[in-house]
């Protein structure tokens, strides 16, 4: 059974105690959920958690993807939107800015290339082990945004008309450091490629650091050489 939160557990101390700020809190630290769970979380009605994300729908904050979730019909599975997600800053950029800082100061641009290099490895290693049971692009594509929104990039995808799909990122954890260091951008797309597979094209056509709203990646099939 799921365990009730309280005011003190879900907000800092400095927050206001509001419903609707509990209701983003929940969504912001538990990840994504039905109504039915985050009225459980709260302590209170579905009835009115169904109004309180309906007004924050209409404020931006929120927005559903109806989901499968065993026999019946599609369930709406809540999340914060970017502009939700904005409402809770970044409170370690500062902190990721100064050691980045640093590193470049001590170690110089050979240093923080081999951080990149190693992170970069570390997620192939990880993404990897998790895609290889996969046999479907649309399998590997689908559990590789899955790892992804653990991390915090609120990923999800879409399918297009053409057979190719869309990784869709609404959020990046590792902003603040991307901002200056474009080596981290770009270490994570090419890690997308090489899990993904050789007769995989990987492109991204969408990116927050450019001035889009979201990072987003078109993948799909190649024909082999």
């Amino acid at each position: 059974m799921l365990p009730t939160l309280t005011p003190s557990e879900l907000l800092p101390a400095d927050a206001p105690e509001t419903a609707d700020q509990r209701a983003l809190l929940a969504l912001k630290t538990k990840g994504a959920m039905t109504a039915q769970r985050l009225a459980h979380l709260l302590g209170i009605s579905a009835v009115a958690v169904r109004k309180q994300l309906a007004r924050l729908e209409r404020a931006g904050l929120v927005r559903f993807q109806e989901e499968v979730r065993g026999p019946g019909r599609p369930e709406r599975v809540w999340r914060l939107s970017a502009e939700g997600h904005a409402r809770f800053p970044d409170r370690h950029a500062t902190l990721t800015l100064d050691l980045i800082s640093s590193i470049r100061r001590i170690f110089g641009e050979e240093g923080l290339d081999r951080l990149i290099s190693q992170r970069e490895q570390t997620m192939e290693e990880t993404y990897r082990d998790a895609l290889e049971s996969e046999a479907s692009l649309e399998a590997r594509v689908s559990r590789l945004a899955g790892l992804r929104a653990r991390e915090g990039y609120m990923a999800e995808i879409e399918k297009l008309e053409d057979g190719a799909f869309m990784l869709i990122e609404n959020h990046c954890p590792i902003c603040a450091a991307a901002s200056v260091c474009q080596g981290f951008c770009r270490s994570e797309l090419d890690v997308f490629r090489t899990v993904l597979g050789p007769q995989t094209r990987v492109t991204r056509t969408d990116h927050i650091l450019a001035g889009a709203r979201r990072c987003a990646y078109r993948i799909e099939t190649t024909t082999p050489a």
